[in-house]
């Protein structure tokens, strides 16, 4: 059936430019994760995700991560609405500077007694919801996990790191009980070199295994570009490479991280009857 080619493959890009937003969105993720129509329709017929960013460990990239993944989506059309829950604020002082995508929202006033009903509320008026959350265990970390379509859990590649993130986790678990629900989540390494993989990092990718716990294959690599979007404020396409180096590197790394959480969420939603 034509239907199960990849779309990307049947549509002109005359036509491509003449569809919503959101479908752009998801032939971008068709085009660089060869999924199938059928699988795109499963996706579309499910409200659209929450998505939440939990680490007890300050620098593991929470933020980065978040901002990432938010820039990206809403560079290709999709409303984002990112939840700054950090007391830091880290999300909000960027989005404070030049460049913010104007489909990007960000609320930072949000406290355990409102996130649930941010969470919900943006729901509702935006594709997809991003939570930055506060490193420490607290009601509106549960809370927040307790409406989350998939939680990813930055680290590291230490073992101090890696301790930090199987709190996380044993949170996440604590939560299923607690809500009587099944939420899930991935380990995300970030800061992680592009050309070296060090013995230390294998071993607790071989651990986490071995724990049955989903790893992301893409990591977040140590890149300046990242740096330089908290600094500038912005993208990183709105970059200078006068100013920034490696920034096509950093864009294909944080592409690819947005296309295996869309991946993943396909996943989740899709029956395997259908993608077998």
């Amino acid at each position: 059936m034509s239907s199960l080619y990849p779309l990307h493959q049947r549509i002109a890009a005359k036509d491509i430019r003449k569809l919503p937003c959101i479908w752009k969105l998801f032939i971008y993720l068709l085009h660089i994760g060869g999924l199938s129509f059928i699988e795109l329709v499963t996706v579309m017929e499910r409200k659209m995700p929450t998505i939440v960013f939990a680490s007890p460990k300050g620098g593991a990239g929470k933020s980065t991560s978040a901002v990432l993944l938010a820039t990206e989506l809403a560079a290709r059309g999709a409303t984002v609405t990112v939840i700054d829950a950090d007391p830091n604020k880290p999300v909000s002082r960027w989005a404070s500077r030049p460049g913010k995508p104007k489909t990007l929202n960000v609320i930072a006033d949000v406290s355990e007694d409102s996130i649930i009903d941010e969470i919900e509320r943006s729901a509702q008026e935006t594709a997809f919801v991003i939570v930055d959350l506060e490193g420490t265990a607290s009601m509106t970390v549960g809370y927040a996990m307790s409406r989350a379509d998939l939680v990813i859990i930055p680290t590291q590649g230490s073992q101090l790191d890696a301790a930090e993130a199987v709190k996380a986790i044993r949170l996440v678990r604590a939560q299923e009980r607690a809500f009587k629900r099944a939420i899930p989540f991935a380990v995300l390494f970030t800061r992680t070199s592009a050309a070296i993989r060090p013995r230390s990092l294998q071993s607790i990718e071989a651990e986490l295994a071995q724990q049955q716990v989903r790893m992301f294959k893409t990591q977040i690599h140590e890149r300046d570009a990242y740096r330089g979007v908290f600094a500038f404020g912005g993208t990183l396409s709105d970059l200078d490479p006068k100013e920034v180096t490696n920034i096509a590197a950093a864009l294909g790394n944080a592409r690819a991280f947005v296309a295996e959480v869309l991946a993943v969420l396909v996943a989740q939603a899709t029956p395997v009857s259908q993608v077998a």
